[in-house]
């Protein structure tokens, strides 16, 4: 099925808006620093903020780990390169230094929920190691990772330094009662230039309160420092501007080349059908009727009542040929959509179902003949499906305008459990969408109601 997309504009600003919007993607809605709310009992609830908190304290090993490793790497590999020594040491030191920032990710994807995708260039079609090494070299992300990793050790400094001072006064106030107790001779806790006195448990008791307000400010710091942390990672880890509208153009081409060809098939498929259709149906009846005409003609003289008869028989096996054409026809283009629009069309549909069916459709104009065609279509075998397995007393079909979309919603209470099956009916209707780019939802639990929803775009 086709996808819906947005795009954001605004400069650098807006394209960093829009890799930090691609990042927080994932799986749909998935819940990252970048999406969640900032209400304190909702932070408080959230793995989010514990995971990030837990990250924001430890990070600063492995800054430290990668400041030290590449600074010594580096100063070697350059010193020795005059001795060409140092070029198989830098090159063991890039693969090392790209790895570190593929864990990098796995490491913000886990404690931010911030999915930050590759931003390489996709590697030679020579598979040699030379080839490769080459294309990591000239590669401009591999830079970009090695100026995080540097970076890393200072930005997680900071956010050690903070996150130890509030997230220890936190523990400090919150459990003064319990570490009163384990002292046994009293704790004297100090803020600024106001210090408290606490000779027992009891009296340590009131800072308690205090330790909410410092967890709240707590989860409000690791928050914003979590963030803060995540937009740095998708900056220098994640693709840049040009790369990811590569990436996307690739994306789209490759979309747009299943939706072209799904669109053959189903064309090949509707070919097939009206083939079928003419050869079990029409052309049998007309064949019947030639038939019974030579026949008549054969007794005319000799027998004129039965030839009467056979004559009876050929007007009603021609009406029956004509009545078949004409669905036919219905089925390849209604005439009515083509007279009278969309509206007096389904009205036709609804008026011909076995079940009561409501049919709204609000257009501010017509839309263009595929969009009008392709949601006549969907609306048939909607109706058609109900009909036949759905069980359902009342069926509403919905079509109206949203932003630069038709939206065509079918909604029966039937038994629902319906399901797009590769060769059927509902998986025929997706690929039609499909061929203008369209998409089709369906919506079947068991039980029902069954919802189908496709959304066709459309220039007005």
């Amino acid at each position: 099925m086709g996808e819906l997309s947005r795009e954001t504009g605004g400069g650098a600003v807006g394209r960093a808006a829009t890799r930090w919007a691609a990042a927080t993607r994932g799986g749909g809605d998935a819940p990252s620093v970048l999406n969640r709310s900032w209400a304190p009992l909702a932070m408080a609830r959230s793995s989010l903020t514990w995971r990030s908190a837990l990250y924001l304290a430890v990070s600063a090993a492995f800054g430290l780990g990668w400041f030290v490793v590449l600074a010594v790497g580096l100063t070697l590999s350059l010193g020795l390169l005059i001795i060409w020594v140092g070029v198989p040491l830098l090159a063991m030191l890039m693969v090392a230094w790209r790895f570190g920032a593929m864990l990098e990710r796995r490491f913000v994807r886990l404690a931010f929920g911030v999915a930050v995708p590759d931003p390489y260039r996709p590697p030679p079609e020579r598979r040699n190691p030379l080839s490769k090494l080459k294309g990591m070299a000239t590669d401009a992300a591999t830079w970009k990772d090695l100026a995080y990793l540097f970076a890393l050790f200072p930005v997680t400094l900071v956010e050690f330094a903070v996150s130890a001072a509030v997230w220890g006064t936190t523990v400090t106030t919150l459990f003064l009662p319990v570490f009163v107790a384990a002292n046994g001779g009293g704790v004297e806790i100090s803020f600024g230039v106001v210090s408290y006195w606490a000779g027992n448990p009891l009296e340590a008791v009131p800072v308690m309160a205090l330790g909410l307000v410092f967890l709240t400010l707590a989860m409000y710091v690791t928050r914003a420092m979590a963030v803060g942390h995540a937009v740095f990672a998708a900056l220098l880890l994640g693709p840049s501007p040009a790369h990811a509208e590569n990436v996307e153009l690739r994306r789209r081409t490759e979309h747009l080349r299943a939706s072209r060809a799904r669109g053959v098939d189903a064309a090949e498929f509707e070919r097939r059908r009206i083939e079928r259709d003419l050869h079990d149906g029409a052309q049998q009846r007309l064949l019947a009727v030639a038939m019974d005409i030579g026949r008549a003609r054969a007794k005319l003289d000799d027998d004129p009542e039965g030839a009467r008869a056979l004559i009876e028989q050929a007007h009603t096996g021609t009406k029956e040929a004509i009545s078949e054409l004409r669905d036919l026809a219905r089925g390849i283009y209604p005439a009515i959509l083509t007279d009278r629009g969309l509206d007096p069309a389904l009205s036709g549909l609804a008026g011909r179902a076995p079940v009561p069916v409501e049919v709204e459709v609000d257009l501010p104009e017509r839309p263009p003949a595929a969009v009008e065609s392709i949601a006549y279509f969907i609306v048939a075998e909607s109706l058609a499906n109900v009909a036949k397995y759905a069980r359902a007393t009342q069926v509403s079909v919905r079509v109206a305008r949203e932003d630069r979309w038709v939206v065509v919603e079918i909604i029966d209470n039937g038994a629902g459990g319906a399901v797009a099956r590769p060769g059927g009916g509902l998986a025929g209707l997706a690929d039609r969408a499909a061929t203008i780019d369209g998409m089709l939802i369906v919506d079947s639990p068991p039980g029902g109601p069954t919802i189908v929803r496709a959304d066709l775009p459309c220039t007005w």
